[in-house]
This record gives C-alpha cells, sequence and structure tokens, in this order.
C-alpha cells in the first residue's frame, strides 16, 4: 500500500491568518484594490461562485464568468460592474479552447482563475469521449481550460489558480487505472470524491510546474453551505445532469459527517454562501499567501495534513496532496484530453 511519502504534507500547516469558519468573502477582501486585475470565475453565476465573482468585481477586477448559457446566467449578474458573460461547456472540449482562444486573442493577461463550477453526486452520464461527467466536468475540463490559458497566466506575471474541491475528497482517492468507472460498479460518492482529490492534486502539481514562472496554485474547500448545494450552485443543470437535491443535502450529510466528532477549525459547522466564498477569494488575492502554493486551505487558512484513518472533520488527507500520485493523474490527464501544458 502507498505510504504517501512523496506529499506536500510539511507545507499544509496553519498560517494563522486571522480568520476563521465565521470569516466572509467581503471581509477577507477588505478595501483591497483589484483595479487591472483579470479574473475568470467559473461557475460564477450561482452560489460561492457568484459571490466569489461578485467580490472580486466589487474590488474592481475585470471578472469574466463562462457560462454554457450565458442568456441564463445573465439576470443572475445583472448590476454587477466590471462583470463579462461568456460562453463555456466544461463537458465540450471545443466549447474549451473556443472560449480560452476568445480570451487569448485579447491580450489581456490572467491574474486569477477560479476553477469554481462542478456537479456533486451526478447519476451516471457519460460525454461525448465516454468519460464520466463528475470527473470530466470537475477535473478534466478545469485541466484543459487551465492548460489554454496559461499564455495569459504567465503574462501576469503573479497568477494564481483556486481549484474548488470539497472535504468529500477523505472518501477517497483518483482511481488511476478506471477514473471513469468502465471496468467498475459506478457509485456517485466515489465519483464526487474522485474529481475533488483530482481537484487538489492538480493544485499540487500546477504549483510544482510552474511557480518559477510566476503561477501558485491552490485548493479551497469552501465548507457545508446547505442554503447553496452543489447542485444549485454549480449549476448541475447547465451540463445536463440534474442530481434530486434533497437526496444529495441527505446523503452529504450522512456520508460527510458519520463518526465525525466535533473538531477541527469550523469542521461540521454549516456555512453562508458569503463565508463559503471566503476561502476562494483569500487563495485568489491575499499577500498572506505569498510565496506559497500547492496547499489546500479551509476557513481562509491553511489547512493541517491529516493520516489516512484520521476521524476529524477538516483537514486534508494524504491520498491528496502526494505528489507521485499527482504526477501520475496529470500524465493520465494528458492522455485523456490529448492536451498537454506548456513549458
Amino acid at each position: 500500500m502507498h505510504e504517501h511519502m512523496n506529499s506536500n504534507t510539511t507545507l499544509q500547516a496553519p498560517i494563522g491568518s486571522g480568520y476563521n469558519a465565521d470569516s466572509t468573502a467581503e471581509q477577507v477582501i477588505g478595501n483591497m484594490d483589484l483595479s487591472g486585475k483579470v479574473a475568470i470565475v467559473t461557475g460564477g453565476y450561482s452560489g460561492i461562485g457568484l459571490e466569489t465573482a461578485r467580490v472580486l468585481a466589487g474590488a474592481g477586477a475585470t471578472v469574466i464568468v463562462p457560462a454554457r448559457t450565458p442568456d441564463k446566467a445573465r439576470a443572475a449578474v445583472a448590476g454587477i460592474p466590471g462583470l463579462e458573460l461568456e460562453a463555456l461547456d466544461l463537458l465540450d472540449p471545443d466549447s474549451i479552447d473556443s472560449f480560452a482562444r476568445r480570451f487569448l486573442d485579447s491580450g489581456r493577461p490572467l491574474h486569477i482563475l477560479v476553477n469554481s463550477a462542478g456537479i456533486m453526486a451526478a447519476p451516471l452520464a457519460r460525454d461525448a469521449r465516454g468519460y464520466e461527467s463528475q470527473f470530466a466536468t470537475n477535473h478534466l475540463g478545469h485541466f484543459q481550460l487551465t492548460a489554454r490559458l496559461l499564455p495569459a497566466l504567465k503574462r501576469a506575471g503573479d497568477a494564481r489558480v483556486v481549484s474548488v474541491t470539497s472535504r468529500a475528497h477523505r472518501l477517497g482517492g483518483v482511481d488511476l487505472n478506471d477514473p471513469n468507472f468502465e471496468h467498475r460498479e459506478y457509485d456517485k460518492w466515489k465519483s464526487y470524491a474522485q474529481s475533488k482529490t483530482a481537484n487538489v492534486l492538480f493544485a499540487v502539481m500546477l504549483d510544482e510546474k510552474f511557480k518559477a514562472q510566476g503561477i501558485r496554485a491552490f485548493a479551497v474547500h469552501p465548507g457545508l453551505i446547505p442554503s447553496s448545494g452543489i447542485g444549485r450552485f454549480l449549476q448541475a443543470e447547465e451540463i445536463g445532469v440534474k442530481p434530486v437535491q434533497a437526496e444529495q443535502e441527505q446523503v452529504e450529510d450522512q456520508k460527510l459527517k458519520q463518526e465525525q466528532p466535533a473538531s477541527g477549525a469550523g469542521a461540521d459547522r454549516m456555512k453562508t454562501i458569503e463565508q463559503g466564498a471566503a476561502t476562494s477569494v483569500w487563495c485568489a488575492v491575499s499577500g498572506q499567501l505569498a510565496g506559497m502554493g500547492g496547499v489546500y486551505c479551509e476557513d481562509a487558512d491553511l489547512s493541517e495534513a491529516v493520516p489516512a484513518d484520521s476521524m476529524q472533520g477538516s483537514g486534508v488527507w494524504p491520498w491528496a496532496i502526494d505528489r507521485e500520485i499527482a504526477e501520475q493523474l496529470w500524465a493520465l490527464s494528458e492522455d485523456l484530453t490529448g492536451v498537454k501544458f506548456g513549458n
């Protein structure tokens, strides 16, 4: 069994940011001036994605929000200055390439990329390539998007990529031999956990590969947000997958909280959308993270690494920060998407 010795464990230590589970995105950004900064927030038209986009725009950033159907998203973002809607379907490789090409053609740098869109506990569905929808949407789509936007991230000179993950990663790692459930029985929660672990591993490897070029990467657990179940705030219906919301919330509550004592800062606390967006915003802009990256964060601070058998409610599990697994997933993702990152 893999002992996860080759991991980012030493990087995972809270820094005493001064924030906590109650902190909101507004409090985190304070009076920061983001004028001249450009951000892309996937899933930025509902729930924590919308709050993330709103707060970044409110601080002066130009924020691009991609949506599969921009017309449907228009009402949600109406009245937010500095926000642009664009078309993007994370399950469609051509759509991803077209969106990225339009952005690159604008000549703008990209200072902040928040990969916030996704789906949770969806029934088995496959994209046109035959890839399982949660892995394809939550991980592969964002992998390809980030790769295509790399020139703009480099152009910024000081860029951050924030991947919204979940503490559901504790339910299991990535099956590198069968990520698309072709040879094992489909389990919507194992699939979701796999995709959320992949989000963390992606941050680990992206940071390692490109920190020397000014790109730092972070993985964020926003917290448990009952008022914004992931099926709603990440617009599952936009991608044609419609999980049953009541069942989602019930199973999430059961799966993620079973056998967990109330330990860790805000471990079992329910959050508002404003609190849920705080860590994404903190990782996107905070000077407290200067010189850091490749880490998993929650409650607007770095989270601690916990052992594989940990029963506590917060922290990051070893299979999500193992560099060897991260490297293998990176190679697999390049193979599955046919997309290679530049140097």
